[in-house]
């Protein structure tokens, strides 16, 4: 019989980026998960958008953890559920969608550097990966174009709606999902019981912020 162990205890965190996933991934690597590499992730969205999740699920038999794009958004935490028995998965969140959608604009405020919300042409030029990543992942993550970039309307309804989704998905299974806020001052111990291992941290990372 086939070996299948790479099936089990891999951990994913599916909340939307900028809910503290870098910060978050930091403290599943001091927990001792070998964490998968953010960069051939990302650039297996294409994959995502086809919804050709082959690639995704091979991927993931190199590593334990995973955080952000393609596992943030939508359909990705629904095909390594079934392809990965026995993984639990984290929902980051932040307070509120407002206050993730000024942590994302803030973000890529920063990321480019112009002192100013960017623009479509300063996303497609952005070297991100490659010369264009961050504008197509705004198209097909959110679905907007060049008049619609940044609408906070349509940005904060996708991140209610993403979430929405999880803890629909998840409902019946509330030992798979841990709902985590990691400005919350409980949310270390909260994630060790979730996890069952310890953590050799005294206080939460906070990286990658954006304030």
């Amino acid at each position: 019989m086939a070996n299948h162990t790479w099936n089990c205890n891999k951990v994913f965190v599916i909340g939307r980026n900028k809910t503290g996933t870098t910060s978050l991934a930091q403290v599943l690597v001091a927990m001792g998960y070998v964490l998968g590499d953010q960069a051939r992730a990302e650039l297996l969205l294409d994959h995502w958008a086809r919804r050709d999740f082959h690639a995704i699920v091979d991927y993931c038999k190199q590593a334990e953890a995973f955080q952000d794009v393609p596992f943030s958004i939508d359909y990705t935490f629904q095909i390594v559920d079934y392809a990965f028995p026995g993984s639990k998965f984290i929902l980051s969140i932040r307070n509120s969608a407002q206050e993730w959608y000024d942590s994302l604009t803030r973000f890529h405020t920063l990321l480019l550097g112009k002192g100013r919300l960017p623009t479509p042409d300063d996303l497609k030029q952005f070297p991100y990966r490659y010369p264009g990543w961050l504008w197509k992942a705004q198209q097909l993550v959110y679905g907007i174009d060049e008049s619609t970039l940044y609408d906070p309307d349509i940005y904060m309804q996708h991140y209610e709606a993403h979430n929405e989704k999880v803890l629909d998905y998840f409902k019946h299974r509330p030992d798979k999902l841990l709902v985590l806020n990691v400005a919350e001052p409980t949310a270390l111990q909260r994630l060790s019981d979730f996890l069952q291992r310890p953590i050799p941290l005294s206080h939460m990372p906070h990286l990658n912020r954006s304030a």
